[in-house]
This record gives C-alpha cells, sequence and structure tokens, in this order.
C-alpha cells in the first residue's frame, strides 16, 4: 500500500514542482481557501494559541493573525513540493543569508556546529545553506511513516549535501563525525513540545510554563560544539533572509538548559515582532497544566 500511495502521489506532486512560481502561489491561494476557509485545518487550535499566548489582543487582531498564517502555511507547503524541482541558482535567489561567514568563521576554527532553529518562515529553504559552508550537514528529523516519501525526503535534501538523521541516530552519528575529524553543522528545531513524562527542563515560553527539547544543548555540551541560532525573516512572498547569531561557542561553560532558554527567547522575540510566521498549527502549550512540582 505505501508503494502504491506513493506511485499515485509522486507524479502529482513532481508536476506541481516544476510550475512557475507565478502559477505556484496561484495555487496556494486557492489551497489557502480550502484549508482555511471551508474545511478550517486546525483553526481551533490556531486560535486557541494565539488567544493564550497574546491575551491583550483583539479579536479582530487575533483573525488577521489567524488568516495571514494560514496564507503563509499554503505558500509553506508549496514551497516545499517546489524544493522537489527547484534550481540552486533559483534557491538562492530566493534564499539570502545576511552574514554566512559566521559559520565559516566557526569552521576556520575547526568548530563544528549545533545549529537551533525554530519553525519560523521557511525552515525548508535552510539546505542551500549547505553550498555556502565547508561543514557537512545534517539534520535531525522525525523518520516518515511511508518509507518510499521518506527516502524522497532524504533525496532532496542531499541535492545540497544535507544528511538527514533520526533522533536515534544523532548521538551514534555525531560522535562518529567527532572522532573521524569532520567538521559538522547538525539542525535542530527544538521550539516544539516534548512528552511532558520524559521532559529533563520546563521553563517559560511566550509567558507560559511548558516543558522544552534539551537534547541541542547537551549534545553541544557533549561534544563540544558551537551553538549557534537561526534566525528567518520574510522579505516578501517566496524570500527569505537568514542571520546567524552565535548563542556560544564554549556551551561547557553554561549551566544546565540555559542555552536552551537563550534559544527561546530569541525564538520569542521572532514572534513578538511578527506572529504571521510562527507554526501554530501544533499543540506548543498542551502540557502547561501539568507542571511537576519540581519544575513549578
Amino acid at each position: 500500500m505505501q508503494f502504491l500511495a506513493y506511485i499515485i502521489i509522486y507524479p502529482f506532486l513532481w508536476m506541481i514542482s516544476i510550475l512557475p512560481f507565478k502559477v505556484l502561489y496561484f495555487i496556494s491561494d486557492i489551497l489557502y481557501i480550502f484549508l482555511f476557509k471551508i474545511f478550517g485545518y486546525r483553526k481551533k487550535t490556531v486560535k486557541e494559541n494565539l488567544k493564550l499566548v497574546f491575551p491583550n489582543k483583539s479579536h479582530a487582531e487575533i483573525q488577521a493573525i489567524t488568516s495571514a498564517f494560514y496564507h503563509h502555511l499554503c505558500d509553506m507547503i508549496l514551497e516545499t513540493i517546489k524544493s522537489m524541482t527547484i534550481s540552486e541558482a533559483e534557491m538562492n535567489k530566493r534564499f539570502k543569508f545576511t552574514n554566512i561567514d559566521v559559520i565559516n568563521t566557526l569552521g576556520e576554527k575547526h568548530k563544528s556546529i549545533v545549529l537551533m532553529c525554530a519553525h519560523y518562515a521557511s525552515w525548508e529553504w535552510i539546505f542551500i545553506m549547505q553550498k555556502h559552508v565547508k561543514h557537512k550537514g545534517y539534520g535531525i528529523y522525525k523518520r516518515l511513516a511511508n518509507k518510499y516519501f521518506d527516502r524522497l525526503v532524504k533525496r532532496i535534501r542531499a541535492r545540497y549535501n544535507t544528511y538527514l538523521i533520526t533522533t536515534k541516530e544523532t548521538i551514534p552519528t555525531l560522535i562518529q563525525s567527532k572522532k573521524d575529524g569532520e567538521l559538522s553543522i547538525s539542525g535542530f528545531a527544538s521550539d516544539q513540545s516534548p512528552k511532558a513524562h520524559k521532559a529533563f527542563h520546563w521553563t517559560e515560553f511566550m509567558g507560559i510554563k511548558v516543558p522544552v527539547y534539551t537534547g541541542a544543548e547537551m549534545l553541544a555540551k557533549k561534544l563540544d560544539m558551537a551553538v549557534v541560532f537561526f534566525n528567518v525573516e520574510k522579505v516578501k512572498r517566496g524570500h527569505y533572509q537568514a542571520t546567524f547569531k552565535t548563542i556560544t561557542e564554549t556551551p561547557k561553560d553554561y549551566p544546565d538548559y540555559t542555552i536552551t532558554e537563550a534559544f527561546l527567547k530569541l525564538v520569542e522575540k521572532q514572534i513578538y515582532d511578527d506572529p504571521r510566521y510562527y507554526l501554530w498549527t501544533h499543540k506548543r502549550w498542551k502540557h502547561r497544566d501539568k507542571v511537576p512540582k519540581a519544575f513549578q
């Protein structure tokens, strides 16, 4: 059944991916009508999240952010499909880096990097970065249930010399990478919600205490990797600008969880500056009423 689904769906995805951007965004506008106006995909979750973290915003303001978010979400879906066939030149034109020298300077110091990212603006086109740096790129991801689509995603990422590894593969892969003297950069999207009973740390995110992922920080300390924050802005439709901010080159010097909290503060700033481009469909604050006594 997995293969059948793949051979039925893949041709449609490929045909969409070769369309020019003007047509692509026309399809996105139609998708917005269905996703937001007709089906209301996760609309309740989106509005609950926005009301929770922006209690002082009016109903009209929440409505405006919600609508703009769904427009952006539909663009992201189509841009992800476009990744299948987009040229390197086109990608470089649409996803620019303001200070790639931050990464290359760390490379000159032979520092491998933990790149901490959020589900903000565009995280799908980050992989073009590998064409501008000497580090070998690893992306930590959750394996897709359909093994054929999983292979497709890996193949798309590999176009720009990025290798996807699962959470379970991360530690042994990066330990071996260090033993081999490899210069690596590993991307972690660390802003979503871990299972409450497995969380090592709880802290405030957007003013609400929640469990947080700490794996990126712990790995950076274990392997003495620099920690860099990846900030993305949406300049206009289909165009993004990324800026790197070094959190620390010496993670072992920091008390546990302070690096994670510094990362979350930077994510908060992104969201407060422009909430339209954060991924509001996930129940990020679902464990807020389950704070263990040790963390209260």
